[in-house]
């Protein structure tokens, strides 16, 4: 916890920092890779592609929604108010994610980078009375990437 107030993440280490980092951008490779991919391979083989790029990108849609469950948890913890407000919201990406795999992957591609965008919206607005400000940097960076790659595998199909 940082000394200046008990509702504040405290600075992360820098080692610490570059695993996250690492760990981030590198959740980014089949992101940007299936979407390149969907361009190169053979007609036969892209709904197969697709539906990889499809699955991963509402993989990631509800890992976002479990963070927030996390923080209500931590919330409960230190008795601070807006527990409810993460759990909800923490079901919610998977239930958005779930139509966009179900769909033809130029739809569901699309819904998919919406639902990612949606997302970071969500955490850039209840991150900061949680104390996660620090994180919407790369929150930013990391959706931006993973939203633009389903647009770019969706026009591929």
């Amino acid at each position: 916890m940082n000394a200046a107030s008990p509702h504040t993440l405290s600075p992360t280490p820098d080692p610490a920092r570059r695993l996250i980092d690492l760990l981030g951008y590198g959740g980014l490779l089949p992101f940007v890779g299936l979407a390149l991919l969907l361009w190169l391979v053979t007609p036969d083989l892209a709904p197969w592609v697709a539906m990889a790029l499809s699955a991963y990108a509402a993989l990631i849609a509800s890992f976002l929604g479990g963070i927030h469950w996390g923080v209500a948890w931590l919330r409960m913890e230190r008795g601070q108010p807006g527990a409810r407000t993460h759990l909800a919201w923490g079901v919610t990406p998977s239930l958005l994610a779930w139509p966009g795999v179900l769909m033809p992957a130029y739809a569901g591609l699309v819904w998919l980078a919406v639902v990612l965008v949606l997302c970071y919206l969500v955490d850039r607005r209840l991150y900061p009375a949680a104390g996660l400000s620090p994180w919407l940097a790369l929150r930013f960076r990391l959706s931006a990437v993973a939203a633009l790659s389903c647009l770019i595998g969706a026009g591929a199909t």
